[in-house]
């Protein structure tokens, strides 16, 4: 790594300004493999040490690659390289939940929780899961990782009849919902593109407003009774979602 540091070859004659150059050699290092996914770079002070730049150069040069998703920063940690995301495509025609799917791609799937507990209903949930004012909600938020890479944030909502203890979900909603036997049939889901909040940015280590995919889910029991109603936000650098269209009319696709 001392390589890329080395303070010879800084030269703001014709080269461009001093940071800049900073952070394409920064770059050229991920590109060519001498810095690696989850590596960490020397503190500001040490890195302007083996440079001979500035702190504030220093800074600059690594905030840039910090917005352009290239290296990440943790509060009270460091700097570290950006894990390499692999873009997913996922099918809109199958009701699966997070855990299935990246089990049945060969990936670990964890999740990192920030709520699992029972609230008064929102007025949102009592018009989408047709709650009574007096009735309870579930709610679960998580990040959503596969391999250790956060790729989602969920936010969902239940009526806490058909999930009366949050807690007992650990990895898959839809595993738990089965074992209660109420597991959802179908879904309708409302896709839309948005820029990421800093606080949810931050979750996903991603750039604050860096685009993102936001879906909008709600699951039906086999009675037709709403289940679920989930907001979840998805990497655009790692998710495609694609689905099968036939002609109208036509149940087998030819066509009339």
């Amino acid at each position: 790594m001392n390589e890329l540091f080395a303070p010879d070859e800084f030269d703001e004659a014709g080269h461009g300004p001093l940071y800049r150059q900073l952070s394409r050699r920064i770059a050229d290092g991920i590109s060519s493999g001498r810095l690696q996914p989850g590596e960490s770079l020397p503190p500001e002070r040490d890195l302007a040490a083996m440079t001979g730049l500035s702190r504030v150069t220093v800074r600059k040069a690594v905030q840039a690659l910090v917005a352009s998703g290239q290296l990440i920063q943790r509060r009270g940690s460091g700097t570290y390289v950006a894990p390499r995301v692999e873009r997913l495509e996922q099918a809109l025609s199958l009701l699966t939940s997070f855990t299935e799917d990246m089990h049945r791609r060969g990936k670990a799937a964890r999740s990192v929780w920030l709520d699992r507990s029972i609230h008064s209903p929102r007025p949102d949930e009592v018009m989408v899961l047709g709650l009574k004012a007096h009735d309870r909600v579930a709610r679960l938020a998580r990040v959503r990782l596969a391999d250790e890479v956060p790729l989602a944030i969920e936010r969902a909502s239940l009526p806490a009849i058909l999930l009366p203890d949050p807690q007992a979900v650990e990895t898959s909603l839809y595993e738990e919902l089965g074992r209660l036997g109420h597991r959802p049939v179908r879904a309708v889901q409302r896709l839309s593109a948005v820029n990421i909040s800093p606080a949810d940015a931050g979750l996903l280590e991603v750039p604050a407003g860096s685009a993102c995919l936001r879906i909008e889910r709600i699951a039906y029991l086999a009675t037709g009774k709403p289940a679920e109603y989930t907001l979840s936000l998805y990497r655009g650098d790692a998710y495609d979602f694609a689905a099968e269209l036939r002609l109208a009319g036509d149940a087998e696709g030819a066509a009339t």
